[in-house]
């Protein structure tokens, strides 16, 4: 082959290599811009999972952890709790001593100021203390959900039941307990049968009144409020 034959050989074969370079990059573009699209396609998803939502308890002083450090009340340890798992939650104590349910309807609407995902409604104690009318308590307790559902209709709501002592006479007591689980049905939310269950009348769990728990006690209140709860939560983030 003669030197003017060689160059063309030459030439030809780094044209040919050039273009199939050209064409491995042109496939790598192709196959890089399918990943991306996939990796969009799924991002929302991904986002949803990551994305922080808002538990708010609404209650009395059992919620705000009446005697106790905020850390101490049983919305805190939840909160520890939903950490360790590593769930997208934010926890809100809206917990105010002494508050009835008349007063926990007048309250709620400035509280929904701000969008809540999971709303837990723990009042009624201080109105079966005060004997109030249980029609009342029912019709207020009603109403808190209607408004908190009226905000957003995709919430989920917690109801925490409560009983209150044989002292207040067994027909009341037997009504009251028995109001909980009625809404419960009628409302169709979550109910935790009986917040103080495990705690409610040993001194050991409660302060010197007798009627609000101790730290250990709190730790029991948790333990009552994530048995219901911790479901809830996983089969959301399964969604």
């Amino acid at each position: 082959m003669n030197i003017k034959n060689k160059v063309l050989a030459i030439a030809c074969a780094t044209v040919v290599g050039l273009v199939a370079c050209n064409e491995v990059d042109s496939t790598s573009e192709t196959e890089s811009a399918d990943r991306t699209e996939t990796a969009e396609n799924t991002e929302p998803s991904t986002q949803k999972s990551s994305e922080t939502q808002t538990i708010l308890f609404f209650g009395n002083s059992l919620t705000a952890g009446y005697g106790l450090e905020p850390d101490q009340a049983f919305p805190a340890l939840i909160q520890q709790r939903i950490d360790s798992l590593n769930l997208p939650y934010k926890v809100v104590n809206a917990g105010v001593s002494g508050e009835t349910t008349a007063g926990g309807k007048s309250r709620v609407d400035w509280l929904l100021k701000k969008p809540v995902d999971i709303f837990i409604l723990e009042l009624g104690a201080n109105d079966g203390l005060r004997g109030i009318n249980l029609s009342e308590s029912y019709a207020n307790l009603k109403t808190i959900i209607e408004k908190v559902r009226a905000k957003n209709p995709d919430v989920k709501i917690v109801l925490a039941g409560m009983q209150i002592p044989p002292s207040m006479g067994q027909k009341y007591t037997s009504e009251f307990k028995e109001m909980y689980t009625r809404i419960a049905a009628e409302e169709n939310v979550l109910l935790i049968p009986f917040l103080l269950e495990g705690v409610a009348g040993d001194p050991e769990l409660n302060q010197a009144d007798g009627i609000h728990p101790t730290v250990e006690g709190q730790k029991i209140l948790a333990d009552n409020v994530w048995e219901v709860l911790e479901p809830a939560l996983l089969a959301e983030e399964a969604a």
